[in-house]
């Protein structure tokens, strides 16, 4: 087999598995038992491949912090190093749980970077500016309220409080990142529960900054997230933006995916409700043009 049909290595995805001990909500199309289910069906289908890792999105848990140690203890079965990062959900727990939540996931930091050969993961903490993931009383909160004011106020369709933003520094740290990506020649695909493009209610607060910002970083092929279940695409300049549907939805059909890293493209390998998509690097292809 040629580099044109075997990929350089291949990664798993889960979006939004939402669990909890708790009644469906079939009006919301939310089936919060039926996930350690489905996840244990994910899983048996990463263990068949090789795989680099397989990150999950967020929203682990829909509530109730003691709702981790279940859907936590489904993810024993996996072969792979597994990379989490934490949505808005995860945070609906008792305000002493807060601080816990990225060290419970198994996250050294809440926002942080690693290669695997020339592609860059940037890991963001999409949460970090909200109205639930800091702690009563953190100015962070503040900010929060007059960032979705300002929202409020200029009638914008994500002025949702279950949205939230990245602090400066965290923005910051992103273009430095992506800054060093560029002048490296890497390739960045960035993961955050959150979506922001196309336009959507469920967007992240700061979402222009953070899609003009990649508008000038040439490395970035990918931003991979969750948060609207029904999932989204859409591609702006060098950039692929997907958002892979929500496990939890529906009683008993799955959602997952694979990803196929190659060269010049990214293949998704869509299972149950998730699409298959072809993600070809822009840049890469314009070059040999």
């Amino acid at each position: 087999m040629t580099e044109k049909t075997t990929p350089l290595f291949s990664f798993g995805i889960v979006a939004d598995p939402q669990y909890a001990d708790a009644e469906p909500r079939p009006d919301m199309g939310r089936y919060y038992a039926e996930s350690p289910k489905k996840l244990g069906e994910a899983i048996d289908a990463f263990n068949r491949e090789e795989l680099a890792f397989v990150v999950t999105l967020g929203d682990i848990i829909d509530r109730g912090f003691e709702n981790f140690d279940a859907i936590l203890g489904v993810y024993e079965q996996l072969r792979h190093p597994s990379v989490m990062l934490p949505g808005n959900h995860d945070f609906a727990v008792a305000a002493e749980h807060l601080s816990a939540i990225h060290s419970r996931l198994g996250m050294a930091s809440p926002w942080h970077d690693f290669t695997i050969g020339e592609i860059r993961f940037v890991v963001l903490d999409g949460n970090e500016v909200s109205l639930f993931a800091p702690p009563p009383g953190d100015p962070r909160r503040t900010l929060a309220q007059e960032r979705l004011k300002h929202l409020q106020e200029v009638g914008a369709i994500n002025a949702q409080d279950w949205n939230a933003s990245l602090s400066d520094e965290q923005f910051e740290w992103l273009r430095t990142v992506l800054q060093n990506a560029d002048a490296a020649g890497e390739q960045v695909v960035i993961l955050c529960h959150y979506p922001v493009y196309p336009n959507n209610a469920h967007n992240m607060w700061d979402a222009p900054r953070i899609v003009d910002l990649l508008d000038v970083h040439p490395s970035v092929v990918a931003w991979f997230s969750g948060h609207n279940h029904e999932g989204n695409y859409g591609v702006l300049g060098n950039t692929h933006f997907v958002n892979f549907k929500g496990m939890v939805d529906t009683p008993d059909q799955n959602t997952f995916a694979i990803a196929d890293v190659f060269a010049d493209r990214i293949v998704i390998r869509g299972f149950g409700r998730e699409d298959d998509r072809v993600l070809e690097h822009l840049r890469h292809n314009a070059a040999l043009l």
